[in-house]
């Protein structure tokens, strides 16, 4: 009995060092954010203004972090289909996602069974910007304002029809709203995202759209598309000649998309806040005020966390209204 003891004292007086260790292995997981990658979803295709913002915020990420920060387009439902993965991610602080108007706001009201909960599921990072819609015409169309656009279609039943990026974005809404108040109505053909539906206006296969600037400048530039009119309530900085629709003729007509950034609900606050402080210091930077406002005409924000929160809330409610009185729906 007594040997039996001593071996046992023995075995235990092996594993004691072994005992102290555990607690040291378990904390020695690397700190946010140097365990590994950080994935920005970005739930539009490459191209579209969602995507230039992803693309510029990932890669300032990348340099203040010291972390690669890598951008996944997961496309479809208006935004829908990103936000739903996002929503079921792990609120670590690997995995960011970009919304905006559709994701966070009008997609609420516009799909009755939606994936995910703009609320409930997301932490809001930061606003990072508010940007206009631009109505969009082919070239070919014979067409230089918004009163000759609507003589057209009022006289010409098979030009009553619109293109936008997909249906829920604010380019579907613009459209719908357009209708509304200009008393014609339209047949919506929604694609999956602002490329291939500029392609189909820029070849006439449709006659025109709403959408960002970003990703229709190439294509005025070249001659194959016309601006019209701007949908905020002033003229844009970047192109003071364009007329808002409200000059052109159409009351009421005032809307402008945003972007912003959010993370998994449960991620930590600390994490939280350094991603906005870094969001923030990013669109302070030169070189993204050049590329974001300069270049593409967007009003760059920078809110805090508790900003963007009150603000969804409030555009929730606004689109809501919207698309109800509308008619509007995600078909």
């Amino acid at each position: 009995m007594q040997a039996w003891h001593r071996r046992a004292g023995l075995l235990l007086a092996a594993l004691a060092p072994l005992a102290l260790l555990v607690p040291h292995v378990a904390s020695a997981a690397p700190p946010w954010p140097e365990a590994k990658p950080i994935i920005y979803v970005v739930p539009f295709t490459p191209g579209g203004s969602t995507d230039i913002v992803g693309r510029t915020l990932a890669n300032k990420l990348q340099e203040s972090l010291k972390q690669s920060v890598v951008v996944e387009n997961r496309p479809g439902q208006a935004g829908g289909i990103g936000a739903a993965y996002v929503a079921k991610a792990a609120p670590d602080g690997y995995t960011l996602f970009g919304g905006t108007i559709s994701t966070h706001a009008i997609n609420a009201s516009l799909y009755p069974n939606l994936s995910y909960d703009p609320v409930k599921d997301f932490e809001p990072v930061a606003l990072v910007a508010r940007l206009p819609n631009v109505l969009i015409v082919n070239s070919q169309l014979g067409v230089n304002s918004v009163a000759e656009l609507l003589a057209l279609l009022r006289s010409d039943a098979s030009r009553r029809v619109f293109a936008s990026s997909g249906a829920g974005t604010s380019a579907h809404l613009a459209g719908e709203m357009f209708a509304d108040l200009a008393g014609v109505k339209l047949m919506h053909v929604p694609y999956k995202g602002t490329p291939p539906a500029l392609t189909d206006v820029a070849a006439g296969q449709v006659p025109f759209m709403f959408d960002q600037l970003s990703a229709a400048l190439p294509l005025v530039k070249s001659g194959k598309l016309k601006l019209l009119a701007v949908t905020s309530a002033k003229r844009m900085e970047l192109l003071p000649e364009l007329p808002t629709m409200i000059e052109s003729g159409v009351p009421g007509f005032e809307m402008s998309s945003w972007q912003a950034v959010y993370a998994p609900r449960g991620t930590p606050q600390p994490i939280v806040q350094r991603l906005n402080a870094e969001i923030v210091k990013a669109l302070r930077q030169q070189d993204v005020q050049a590329r974001l406002g300069g270049q593409l005409g967007m009003e760059i924000v920078g809110s805090t966390p508790e900003e963007l929160r009150v603000h969804m809330a409030g555009e929730i409610l606004r689109w809501a209204e919207l698309v109800r009185k509308s008619g509007a729906t995600a078909q």
